[in-house]
């Protein structure tokens, strides 16, 4: 294994080219994979790094192409069905893995192969871009300030500047799953479009959706905490739009209605341009409460959702290739410590 060296896995895709520019920025060393290997040559050319062309479904090669280093960091989604195979690979192979995941059935697979990590001696870290970092870490910071917190709750506003392809088909997959809710301590269906609340993020009260954030999962093993609810500031007729989806939810998981739908996808820009990524601002707010009513609440402000997982991806690949964060499965507030994304963003945080 060489000490500090990763590997971008999925550096052709809309996240992955701003992560490698990043990593080139910092001067780190990088090796940057994919399946394609006319798209990936001309990336790492531009920042001088070396390139490895190679499938997931081919684990010997797989192996091959991480036996030198120290770290992956997954891109390739949707993590559903990437996420696997690239972790029985670093698990062969003693190399720690992370990705930038936001869905909630990943955490809670890679959460259970904890045992496998720790015997392997690896660290298993998803969710290390906007999603989750910024939740994550504001979770257990108010989790600490009450004494047994059994409630927590979650609102993301100002997601505006677009979305990249790979995003939209993650929140299309999450739309037709439904939503959750984490309810002593087990996930939980409840209507899409039922959970409703106001939060004052600064600007008086907003109205939030409840929608299935990966919080409901890296929060709970964050903080232990047995109920979490998250939630999206909206206006409009987005709540409408969402009850309504309730009854689309069948349609959209079948097969036709999904490869029309990826076309269209396909369709659309790769992602927001530059000037959409440095002129928008997200908040995270986050509360938790008490069986006896003690609660304490903060927010925070973040870069926008793709600048904000450029740094954290990479500095949290950083930190773990050169062995700074503990061995097994961990969520970025367990491994850094719930000021990771004041130390790695222009953030700022603030008590309610």
């Amino acid at each position: 294994m060489a000490s500090g060296r990763i590997l971008i896995y999925g550096a052709t895709g809309y996240t992955g080219k701003l992560v490698a520019r990043e990593a080139a920025r910092r001067g780190l060393d990088v090796v940057l994979a994919g399946r394609d290997a006319k798209k990936l040559v001309p990336i790492g050319e531009a920042h001088g790094f070396e390139t490895r062309a190679v499938s997931l479904g081919d684990a010997a090669r797989l192996a091959a192409a991480l036996e030198d280093v120290a770290a992956v960091l997954h891109i390739a989604g949707p993590f559903s069905k990437t996420s696997r195979p690239m972790v029985d690979a670093c698990l062969a192979t003693r190399t720690h893995y992370l990705d930038v995941t936001g869905e909630i059935d990943v955490f809670e697979a890679l959460a259970r192969r904890d045992d496998e990590a720790r015997r392997a001696g690896i660290t298993l870290l998803p969710g290390v871009g906007f999603d989750v970092v910024p939740s994550d870490c504001l979770a257990a910071y108010v989790a600490a300030r009450v004494a047994e917190p059994v409630v927590l709750r979650i609102a993301l506003a100002g997601l505006g500047g677009g979305a990249s392809r790979g995003t939209t088909r993650t929140m299309l997959e999450a739309v037709a799953d439904g939503l959750r809710v984490r309810h002593q301590g087990v996930l939980v269906r409840r209507a899409m479009g039922s959970l409703e609340r106001h939060f004052d993020i600064g600007a008086g009260p907003l109205r939030a959706v409840a929608l299935p954030l990966a919080d409901l999962a890296s929060a709970f093993h964050s903080t232990g905490i047995p109920d979490i609810e998250t939630y999206v500031v909206v206006s409009g007729r987005i709540p409408l739009l969402l009850k309504a989806s309730r009854f689309a939810a069948p349609l959209l998981r079948l097969e036709a209605v999904q490869r029309f739908l990826s076309a269209r996808i396909d369709a659309l820009p790769e992602g927001p341009d530059e000037a959409a990524r440095e002129s928008t601002r997200a908040g995270v707010l986050a509360e938790a409460e008490s069986a006896g009513g003690q609660r304490a609440a903060a927010m925070l402000e973040t870069p926008s959702g793709y600048a904000m997982t450029q740094v954290a991806a990479i500095e949290a690949a950083r930190r773990v290739a050169e062995g700074l964060a503990p061995i097994g499965y961990q969520t970025p507030a367990t491994a850094f410590g719930p000021d990771f994304p004041l130390e790695c963003s222009d953030s700022r945080r603030t008590d309610l």
